[in-house]
């Protein structure tokens, strides 16, 4: 009830405000209607209609420009939804494929780091990371662009297969752009990388950081699980241990867990 109630107030109030100008418009002529000739009422009827069209005309003008604007704003509403979606589809495409680059690829999700454990382990390897050198790699060319130096480091990893200047473009970054969003997935990717060629002493070093400094991180999980699979690798089975129990009392519901409870179980 109320609501037809006001339906029919808002029509009223728009007929009421459309209908304003026509009077003002048409007033003095409809005065001299029944006045003079058939000519002059005929001509005075016609400037009447001509001021109504022109009226109508406007307003379905304005219409159409403001059905124009809310479909170009839905149009930039639906742009920015679909670049999101992009966003994150990437994101988690690299996440996979930084744990498809494991030596065994039933490794698919990897390590990490916690606890005293992680904190020792970090703080022997510490050095040998930081002095590790790539051979005579060069560090790639910085564009200056914090974006455009990360993908071009992944670029050299996933597409291009060039695992040296991959570690090279990484630590580059992560020392240029110190307070970059990047950093946990730079130095995962470091960790991953040295793993693979078997320097294990400073991929746990670059694993510790990211579970140390970034411990809400997408990657913290893995990185701590990997620390674990590195210490149980070197025969450190007590140390394994407990890594992997961090992992599941501090990432219950992550694949990390699951796989750090497959490990334990089987020490």
């Amino acid at each position: 009830m109320n609501s037809n109630f006001r339906h029919h107030l808002l029509s009223l109030s728009l007929l009421v405000g459309v209908a304003a100008p026509w009077a003002a418009t048409a007033q003095a002529p409809i005065s001299n209607v029944g006045s003079g000739s058939v000519e002059d009422r005929v001509t005075s009827l016609e400037r009447i209609s001509n001021a109504q069209s022109q009226l109508l005309n406007q307003l379905q003008q304005q219409l159409s420009d403001n059905q124009r604007d809310i479909d170009s704003l839905r149009g930039q509403i639906q742009e920015n939804q679909y670049q999101l979606n992009q966003v994150v589809e990437r994101q988690k495409q690299l996440y996979q494929q930084i744990d498809s680059l494991g030596q065994n690829g039933a490794q698919s999700s990897a390590g990490a780091a916690a606890g005293a454990a992680v904190g020792a382990t970090a703080a022997t390897s510490g050095d040998s990371a930081s002095n590790s050198s790539t051979g005579t790699t060069a560090a790639p060319a910085s564009s200056g662009d914090e974006n455009s130096d990360y993908n071009s480091a992944v670029s050299l990893a996933l597409e291009k297969k060039q695992y040296d200047e991959a570690i090279t473009a990484f630590q580059a970054f992560i020392k240029q752009y110190p307070q970059s969003t990047y950093q946990p997935n730079a130095n995962y990717w470091l960790g991953q990388l040295l793993y693979n060629k078997g320097k294990k002493d400073d991929a746990t070093y670059y694993f510790a950081v990211v579970v140390k400094n970034y411990p809400k991180s997408p990657k913290a999980p893995d990185a701590m699980y990997k620390v674990g699979v590195i210490m149980q690798e070197k025969g450190q089975m007590d140390k394994a241990k407990a890594v992997y129990q961090q992992v599941i009392k501090l990432y219950p519901t992550s694949d990390a867990a699951k796989q750090a409870k497959k490990r334990e179980a089987s020490l």
